[in-house]
């Protein structure tokens, strides 16, 4: 009988030791473009996700996994950066951002025997050593328009960061989503439209919602990192509302009525999940290849929970059945990031 229990003890403990292996014999890094980690955005959700993958596996920050942050806005401090993360004994490093295009290339071919999991790069294929997350942005940007039309917001604004396809996804599929609701309402919206060219705050940023806000616009979403902070200023003066985006961004301010999200911390996870369960390598089937995430994976939309729900008569229930009627394909989105979105409805009036 001793025997038996001892064998069975032995199995358990093999078994443990497989699933752990991974976890325990890797170093993970993040690096992030020009931001920080707590940029209450984009590189904020993605470490969060490898915070939540490191927490699960009892790993330890700066020990077993950490952050880097480039010196400057360049590919040569980017590929420096990884460089300086693999040389400190990372064999994953997960890259947020399309600024990593070129980098990745570099870095990947320099250390083939690094894992590298990318978030919203724009290449279609990379090495088999690299793996890219991309979301259905369009859908999240579909959502948060109609919402806000069905809300009763008939003056809307697009701020968007630089014009990369997310940002681009995100802006049309909100058109999209405000001519829907509009039309179901027998309604006209108007809409301003703009793209900044920065993911940070600027005085112009500032300046060009001051002049929106000043002009009757009554809500903006805001998309692209930092701008919020500029956009959030001019709100704030302006008496107006604002629309987040990536995260979710409620408890930043009073004046964020939703966010258009995408489930950053949910993607990175379970891709790192997956590279685990094939033994620290990428699976075949996604190696160098992108990843798509979103309305059947619940990795886009808005947040429905009640500290983040600050719609006056759109209710939860209204948006699960636009959101079910999405994911069934009884809706349809447009994810064309080449043409301007075809309205009936609204009026938008593009000003780049």
């Amino acid at each position: 009988m001793k025997k038996v229990v001892s064998i069975l003890f032995a199995l358990v403990l093999a078994l443990s030791l497989t699933a752990s292996a991974l976890a325990e014999g890797i170093t993970f890094a993040l690096v992030t473009d020009v931001g920080n980690i707590d940029d209450q955005s984009f590189n904020q959700g993605t470490w969060e996700g490898l915070v939540a993958y490191a927490t699960e596996k009892g790993l330890v920050e700066k020990t077993d996994y950490a952050y880097y942050r480039p010196s400057e806005d360049s590919d040569d401090a980017r590929v420096e950066t990884i460089t300086a993360a693999v040389e400190a004994g990372a064999k994953v490093v997960v890259l947020p951002g399309f600024l990593f295009d070129a980098a990745v290339m570099t870095a990947a071919e320099k250390f083939p025997e690094v894992q590298f999991l990318g978030v919203d790069l724009s290449p279609d294929t990379y090495p088999a050593n690299v793996t890219n997350i991309k979301f259905t942005e369009e859908v999240s940007g579909y959502l948060a328009g109609y919402a806000a039309v069905k809300d009763g917001y008939t003056k809307l604004g697009f701020l968007g960061g630089i014009d990369v396809p997310a940002v681009i996804r995100y802006g049309f599929g909100f058109v999209q989503g405000a001519d829907a609701a509009a039309k179901e309402l027998g309604i006209t919206v108007d809409m301003k439209y703009w793209y900044s060219a920065a993911f940070w705050p600027t005085d112009e940023i500032k300046a060009k919602m001051d002049s929106w806000y000043a002009d009757g616009t009554q809500i903006v979403f805001s998309c692209g990192g930092g701008i919020l902070n500029s956009c959030l200023a001019a709100a704030e003066e302006g008496d107006g509302k604002v629309i987040g985006v990536d995260v979710d961004q409620a408890y930043i301010s009073e004046r964020i009525v939703t966010s258009a999200y995408k489930k950053l911390t949910v993607g990175v996870k379970n891709l790192l999940d997956k590279l685990e369960a094939n033994g620290g390598t990428w699976p075949a089937e996604i190696a160098g290849k992108n990843v798509l995430q979103g309305i059947k994976d619940g990795a886009v939309g808005i947040p429905t929970d009640a500290g983040s729900w600050r719609f006056k008569t759109f209710t939860v229930d209204e948006y699960n059945t636009v959101f079910n009627a999405i994911a069934d394909g009884t809706i349809t989105i447009s994810d064309d990031i080449t043409t301007q979105p075809t309205t009936t409805n609204v009026t938008v009036d593009y000003q780049n």
